[in-house]
Parts: C-alpha cells; structure tokens; sequence
C-alpha cells in the first residue's frame, strides 16, 4: 500500500493563533513532514545470497519490512510484516537468507523479543504474521552472536531467570527452540564467540564497577584483563586464526586514548596494531570482511571521520564512487556472501542519504533511492566545526548551522545538547538542526565533557559534573556566539532528549538569565529518583553511574546530586518551559516530568506537557512525533520570533490534543 502523502491527501488545519510566525522568508519554507515523516524508502538490505532486496517502508503509516527480488523495480515489492502499533526500527538476515530477523518491544518499554519472518511466504495476497521466537513477557533479549557455522542458530542472552542478568541460550531459527547453555551467576555482561561459533570469552562487570574479561574453557574460566571504572576496554571479533581476537583499550596512566590492539588468548599477551595517527581521537572502528576475516579499514572521529584503508582492493572501489560525487562521504556496507554486491550510502551535512547498489565484478554503480526526495538540499544549511573554551578553560568542540541566507548575525539561537550523556554527536545530516535552521534559528551542538571520542581524559572530566562544568560547557558556548555577533542574546532557547532534556532544565534552572525558553524531552528533573528507579537489566552499570553521576547513598553523595537536580531549583526557573515524556518510559520515569511540572504550575510559571501512553523513551510512533514537533514549532516561534508552518495534518492535530496534558490534572502519589 502507498502510503499518502498527508499535505495533500487530507484537509489542512490552521495551527491557531500565530501571530509570531515570521522571520527571514528568502529561503522556503520546507514542510516539516519532509524533515520528519517516514521516509518512502529506508534501511535498505541485499540477501546473503544476493536475490533479495529488502527495506523498510511505511505500511498503514508504520514502518514494516517489504522485499523484492535484486532486479524487480521498487512498485512490485511486497509487504512482509504488518506491525501497525509500533514501527520496525532495525531487522537483519539469517546468514543463509532463509529468515529475516527483528526485535520489537510493547508500548517503547524496550522488553525486546525476536520475530522471524519467512522470505518464501511473501505475496500480494496475504502478509503472514511473523513468528515470535522468543515469546516471553517482560523480558529483555539480547543477540550476541550470528554464528557462521550453523546459519540456523542465534547465541542470545534472556533476563527470565533474574532481571539483572542475561543467561546464554542458544535459539533454533527454523524451530523457535531455546536451549540454554549457562546460567548467569558471575555477574557476566556478554559472551563472545570466535569465527566457528566456539564460546572463548565472557565480559563481567564486578561490583565494584571494574570490568572483566575472562577466557571460557571447556572446563574453567581464567580472567585475561581488566579494566578500571575511569578506563575503557572492549573485544571486538576474533582473527581468523580464531588464537588471537582484536581489543580495544585505553588502560594504563600513559593511554589517553582508546587504541586497537590484539591478544592472544592462550597467554593473555597484547600487541598494539593502531592508534590514531593524528594523536585526536579514540579508536572508532574496525570494518572487517565477513568474506575473508581481514581488515577493510580503520576509522577515527574528533570534529570529522577519518578512514585507514587496509585493503587496496577494497579502498580503489571507495575512491572510485567517491570520484563520482565530489563533496560528498560514501559508506560501503552490507555485502552479500560473496561481496559482490555491496550497498552504498552518499551522504553529507545537506543530504540524508541516497542509497546505491555498487557491482564489484562489473564496477557498475546502480542508484535505487534517495532517503527523502522532496528534499532540496539547495535550501539546506552547511554545518561546520567550531571550538571554544569553557569556564575552566577546557576546548570544547562544536557544531554549528546558520539559517540558509541569514546575515549570520543578531540571530535567535536553539542549543541542543546531546543525549547520553555518554555519547557524542558527529558531523553529518542532522533533522532537527535542519528542521531549526530552515525556521530561521542558528543551531549549536556542544561535544560537552563527558562526550565519547575526545580521549579518557575528556571523558572523565564530566565524572560528578552533572549541571556543574557539564553545563557551563553549554553555557560558555552560548556566551561565545554572544560575543562572536552570531546570536541575539534576548533570544535563545534549549531544547534535547534524555540527558540533553536534562541539560534543558539544568541551563533554566542553573542559569535562568540565559535562556528564552525551553523544551525537555523525556528528560530527568530529579537526579535522586533517576538512578533510584534505574532497570533492573541496568545492574552491571550501577556502580559506574554513581561514581560518574554521584552516590544517592552516601551523605555526600546524596547532597550533590540533590543540588545538580533542576528540580529543587525549580524556584529559579523563569522561562517558558515545554515538557515531552512517554508514558512508557523505563529509563526516566514520568515522575521525572510530573515533578517538574508540578512545580512550575503551582508557582505559576508557563509550562506546557506532552505525555504519549503508548511510548517510551522518545517517540517511536510518527503521529506522536509528528504531533511533538508541532508542539515545539509553535513554542519556539512563540518565544523566539521565528518562522513556523501555519498547517497541520487532521490525524497529526487530532493526536496532539490527545498527548496534551491538562497541567492542572498532574498529581503525584
């Protein structure tokens, strides 16, 4: 089924009263469905085998899988899965193309099971139900390893016996059959397995948040390395000698960085094969062929990628298609068996995505997709590198887009920090900067302290920095495009997910002369209830998260996480604030929003409150997102003076009145 093309295919509803919707109109306003509706065609995948090609598409407007034969055009695919309540994010391929595989969770509260769906049963006529495998409720399954050597089994890891740990199963694809291997009783995060599918190695997380890695033997365990709370360490595949595997570490006072060494796993002897050349960055790949088992390249990341091809072969045939779209990145992934046939991704900061097949026999470049064709990227907006210091003099790395056409001057700012806070955000196309800058606001994307790739240093930096250094990394960056001219100091807002929903309310809070406004999405307020109420699948990270984060236990401990909680300095926030939770959400609990709701209402101060049922941490389902970007288009324009789009779908206006929470019904137990 097509899916319809909402702008058209329905009656347009005025937003409301907008008298704010103004703001530089030299550049189009793109419709944000273009930024965020599902995209027509995405997560294109070959068969093993090379007859098929799969992708996700919308079906019943929710994303499902649909399949076609290699040489079929795209208007004879046929759906394969019918999920209507929660879209389909991810799937793979057995390795003998008999099966395609995929994980689904209830309602966005990420108890995952495994579904399989057989390629042979598809059809016009009917889309049969896929089976699920595992079948079990309010459980968490984990896939650890797809192995070569029987094409019929997954290694998988299954909460059942106890929430906190995952026992070793082995599953039967064609039967659904589980036969569990070990009980987890030694507090093991993850098993690996070398190239024969032969359990060599087991992950373990101590109490005291040291990590573990332990060869497994017929008979015994011995522990070959271990690694502190403030290092990092972690094994990536075996060689094909299935002797030695490839580890990634940074132990050691003289390691900064994370570098990519071998081990040999009889004598727990390492040897350094490669850190980054450039002294930048942390180890941040390993492409290796499924084919031969060798390294295809090797990746870095500070402000851009960098690539180290290992492969000569394999690194002409990049350069080659790179040849033919100057300005552009290319990716090369997802090859059949034989590698013959690879996927090719063309990408950049102004283009999501257009999806190639490339034929290594012929070196013929076939073009199937683009991720969004209504997209011009003529009316996108570049998006460069900057550095600034912080309070304490600490450089931080940043990403910044200006409005297309703007003077770059005077303009009304959104910051976004990222979520995590253990994690980053890279160059390349991003919707919400996009989305933002297209309405006429200046987007900034602070690697703050604590952000992956920079080094243990950097990492460890933001340990305990919750709202303290943490934020001033924000803060400071705002301040620099203040100062630079860039940005309208009357107005700038802060808007993020998770931890970044938590760096909102932190920046109101903490620094309430700062910021215009805000929107916090499933972000938490309350730094004591946050990692009281962590998952229970969560355990192995326990002692890391109070030891980067802060010990509720201890006296002290409770103190600082009391004070870096945005929620006890509700009483300082006079911003605007719009508040975005799922009802679902395991990670941050709706009473992390309903706290801070509460307060702002009963002081009242200006707060406005989504709440989807039906989603967990962030939106999932494309009406709910939809209806929330609506939600912050009309808020940021009504704070910041700047564009928005005066129409709304009737499904999309009709699901925002839905989520609307009536501030005044929030109550806590």
């Amino acid at each position: 089924m097509k899916k319809l093309n909402w702008p058209f295919a329905v009656v347009l509803v005025l937003v409301g009263v907008l008298g704010s919707c103004t703001g530089n109109k030299s550049v189009p306003l793109i419709d944000r469905e273009i930024f965020f509706d599902n995209p027509e065609i995405s997560g294109m995948q070959l068969s093993p085998d090379g007859f098929y090609l799969t992708f996700l598409k919308p079906y019943n407007g929710t994303n499902n899988i649909w399949l076609k034969g290699i040489n079929d055009p795209f208007d004879e695919a046929v759906p394969i899965s019918q999920d209507s309540s929660r879209a389909i994010s991810s799937y793979m391929w057995s390795r003998d193309s008999k099966f395609i595989l995929y994980v689904q969770d209830s309602g966005g509260d990420e108890n995952y099971n495994i579904y399989a769906i057989d390629p042979a049963e598809a059809s016009e006529e009917e889309i049969h139900e896929p089976r699920n495998l595992t079948n079990l409720e309010g459980i968490r399954v984990m896939i650890f390893d797809v192995p070569r050597s029987n094409h019929d089994l997954l290694y998988l890891g299954i909460n059942d016996r106890d929430k906190a740990w995952h026992d070793l199963y082995s599953l039967q694809i064609s039967t659904g059959k589980l036969n569990l291997i070990r009980e987890n009783t030694n507090r093991y995060t993850g098993w690996i397995f070398d190239n024969d599918a032969k359990l060599r190695l087991a992950s373990r997380s101590r109490v005291d948040g040291t990590s573990e890695l332990w060869r497994i033997d017929k008979v015994g365990e011995t522990k070959l390395y271990e690694s502190s709370i403030f290092e990092t360490a972690y094994p990536i595949s075996f060689k094909k000698d299935n002797r030695h595997f490839y580890i990634v570490s940074n132990v050691g006072e003289e390691n900064n960085f994370t570098q990519l060494y071998q081990m040999d796993i009889k004598t727990g002897d390492m040897e350094l094969i490669e850190g980054d050349p450039e002294g930048k960055a942390d180890f941040g790949g390993l492409a290796i062929s499924d084919k031969t088992l060798d390294i295809l390249y090797t990746s870095y990341t500070d402000a851009y990628t960098r690539r180290y091809y290992k492969d000569k072969e394999f690194e002409e045939q990049v350069k080659s298609i790179e040849a033919q779209f100057p300005n552009e990145k290319v990716s090369m992934y997802g090859a059949t068996a034989d590698e013959n046939l690879w996927i090719v991704n063309v990408w950049s900061d102004v283009n999501p995505g257009e999806t190639y097949i490339y034929n290594v026999e012929t070196k013929e470049l076939h073009f199937q997709n683009k991720l969004r064709p209504n997209l011009d990227k003529e009316n996108l907006s570049p998006v460069k590198s900057i550095t600034y210091n912080s309070s304490d003099g600490l450089e931080i790395q940043a990403y910044l887009t200006l409005p297309k056409g703007s003077s770059g001057k005077k303009l009304p700012l959104v910051v976004n920090p990222h979520g995590g806070p253990w994690a980053r955000d890279r160059w390349g196309y991003n919707p919400y900067a996009q989305f933002l800058a297209n309405r006429g606001y200046a987007v900034l994307q602070p690697n703050f302290r604590a952000s992956t790739g920079f080094g243990k240093a950097f990492l460890n930096a933001g340990n305990k920095q919750w709202g303290d250094l943490m934020q001033d990394d924000i803060t400071w960056g705002v301040k620099h495009l203040i100062d630079q001219g860039v940005v309208d100091k009357e107005r700038v807002a802060i808007f993020g997910g998770s931890y970044g929903g938590y760096a909102t309310l932190a920046g109101l809070a903490f620094t309430p002369d700062l910021y215009t406004c805000g929107v916090s999405v499933v972000g938490p307020s309350n730094l004591i209830t946050l990692l009281n109420s962590l998952p229970p699948y969560w355990e192995a990270g326990r002692k890391t998260f109070y030891e980067r984060m802060g010990d509720p236990n201890t006296p002290e401990g409770l103190e600082q996480i009391k004070r870096q909680s945005p929620l006890f300095s509700a009483d300082k926030i006079v911003a605007p604030l719009l508040v975005v939770q799922g009802q679902n959400d395991p990670r941050v609990n709706k009473a992390e929003s309903d706290q801070i709701v509460i307060a702002l209402r009963d002081r009242g101060f200006p707060v406005e409150y989504l709440n989807a049922p039906d989603e967990g941490h962030g939106y999932a389902r494309p009406v709910n997102n939809m209806a929330y970007i609506v939600a912050m288009e009309r808020f940021l324009a009504k704070y910041l003076d700047g564009r928005c789009q005066e129409t709304v779908t009737e499904p999309v206006a009709k699901r925002l009145e839905e989520i609307t929470v009536d501030i005044n019904s929030v109550e806590l137990p």
